[in-house]
């Protein structure tokens, strides 16, 4: 309904990899992640309404409209964002893992990244420096198989990023199954809080585009999608495992389902009618205490408070 604006990165066929994840961290554990975040903000006290508001622009939305799809944060649950350069959040979060350390809080910081961001870098030099430093620091990579419209096997020299380090040890687990995600995880925690730096890399995949803007059927056929999901959806594993274990009965998982689509469907329309941010709000957020500094010809600075 051309509703929302800018990029939009979907998460649907990677949903086990968030979900395991919180599942294995405790409160207080920091989080920072690339541009597919809305999972990642719906688990760390996003809501619905805020999320969609955010979409749209609106001040209603978690970051009061003004960060949209890629840059959500919520700072009270330490979740970090939410950022738009490749791989850049990894340094950062090496830093907010060395904030841990120093404060001798007992806990961990995650940076999550694609295979895309994989060989970036700053990837390489922020493992190090924790691996020195033995900082509290999990490495997440979700290996959706594409970065961007480009395979692992023609972007990468080795696709087994978690082997990569011959200091910082890896795992690699099954990104499509939220049970191994998470007891792979509690390791990774109890690791990162006792020895220091750990990599995960999650075998996952995506079943839409790398945005709204990729259809997501040049780099791939059709039937290579359906073929994942008929196969290793997580939801559709989780779903038949409460079936064949007996927890719930088909009606009762039928009945949630449409009481979680009503949910979405009255979000969004809420948010439909929210209000945009007043366009003084373009000064917030960026200048310590609301100044504004001006510059004259002369070069004298000024600076007005909002």
């Amino acid at each position: 309904q051309s509703t929302w604006g800018g990029f939009c990165h979907l998460y649907d066929g990677q949903e086990a990899c968030s979900t395991g994840m919180e599942a294995a961290l405790v409160p207080g554990d920091s989080l920072i992640t690339a541009y597919r975040d809305h999972c990642q903000a719906l688990k760390r006290g996003g809501t619905l309404e805020g999320i969609f508001a955010e979409l749209m622009g609106r001040v209603t939305g978690h970051s009061r409209g003004k960060g949209g799809s890629m840059h959500f944060y919520a700072p009270k649950y330490d979740f970090y964002g939410g950022n738009g350069i490749v791989g850049a959040q990894t340094a950062v979060g090496t830093g907010i893992a060395f904030k841990h350390k120093y404060a001798k809080d007992g806990k961990v910081c995650v940076s999550m990244f694609g295979d895309g961001a994989a060989n970036q870098g700053q990837l390489f030099e922020a493992m190090n420096m924790a691996y020195l430093w033995k900082l509290p620091a999990i490495y997440v990579c979700e290996n959706n198989r594409f970065g961007m419209g480009t395979s692992c096997a023609r972007a990468a020299s080795g696709s087994s990023f978690f082997e990569r380090s011959n200091a910082v040890p890896g795992l690699h687990l099954d990104g499509m199954d939220v049970y191994a995600v998470r007891e792979g995880m509690k390791f990774a925690a109890q690791y990162a809080r006792e020895v220091g730096p750990i990599f995960v890399e999650l075998d996952t995949y995506r079943y839409h585009g790398h945005s709204m803007s990729d259809p997501g059927s040049s780099y791939r056929t059709r039937q290579d999608v359906d073929e994942i999901r008929s196969s290793r959806d997580p939801i559709e594993q989780v779903r038949k495992r409460i079936l064949s274990l007996g927890f719930a009965e088909e009606g009762e998982l039928k009945a949630i389902e449409r009481e979680i689509r009503t949910r979405v469907d009255e979000a969004a329309e809420k948010a439909k009618n929210d209000p945009y941010p007043d366009p003084s709000d373009v000064y917030t957020d960026v200048y310590n205490k609301n100044q504004i500094p001006i510059r004259s010809p002369d070069g004298t600075f000024y600076a007005f408070a909002k």
